[in-house]
């Protein structure tokens, strides 16, 4: 019972979210991960439209590393938080020149000794610019999946745990982009649009 859910849930979200992607606008796996690292309680819209212009500017773990905070302020204020994430910034460049010669690492576990790069941003990456299985856990996927009940974890780790234990590995890239659409585009916080939700037979939502 539980396995035929898990797949009806991930068939129905492949339908309703076809293309669903990241929409963060980069042209290498540094600016990839300069723009999750602004995208904190931020949309992705409001990030590219910042680094449209910082990235004409400043691209390379070098160009940041040598930036104060003031300096790189004025290109990120719109993304709000700016003081944490200009630090956040220069220290993660700064490491990553440091430890790795300028080369984005390719595991959780290196992209984890970076100043700056969390969990979340970790596995983002991975999925993202190198395509590796990972499950990220923003608050769209966090909402979602409890909504689904495919976890009642109350941290993004053991919600990702939840998912990665209930879905094959090769799986796991493809559905953190579809609850993030589904979060994003069906399934909103306050005001969920449940009339045109597919996944209406699975939700423990309160609003149904």
């Amino acid at each position: 019972m539980l396995e035929e859910k898990i797949s009806d849930i991930f068939n129905i979200l492949s339908k309703s979210h076809p293309d669903a992607f990241c929409e963060l606008i980069y042209s290498s796996p540094f600016e990839l991960l300069v723009a999750i690292i602004l995208s904190a309680q931020c949309s992705d819209k409001r990030v590219n439209l910042c680094t449209e212009n910082l990235f004409k500017h400043y691209n390379k773990p070098t160009d940041f590393m040598s930036l104060s905070i003031d300096e790189l302020k004025p290109y990120i204020f719109s993304c709000g938080f700016y003081n944490n994430k200009a630090k956040s910034l220069i220290e993660m460049s700064k490491s990553l020149v440091e430890n790795f010669n300028g080369v984005i690492p390719k595991t959780l576990e290196e992209l984890l000794t970076l100043k700056g790069v969390g969990r979340k941003t970790a596995s983002v990456l991975l999925s993202v610019a190198f395509d590796i299985p990972a499950m990220p856990v923003d608050t769209h996927v966090f909402r979602v999946s409890r909504r689904l009940g495919l976890s009642n974890g109350k941290t993004p780790e053991k919600v990702e745990s939840d998912l990665m234990a209930l879905f094959s590995k090769d799986k796991w890239n493809s559905l953190h982009h579809f609850l993030i659409f589904h979060g994003r585009y069906v399934c909103h916080s306050r005001k969920p649009n449940c009339g045109e939700c597919e996944l209406n037979k699975y939700c423990l939502n309160e609003f149904k």
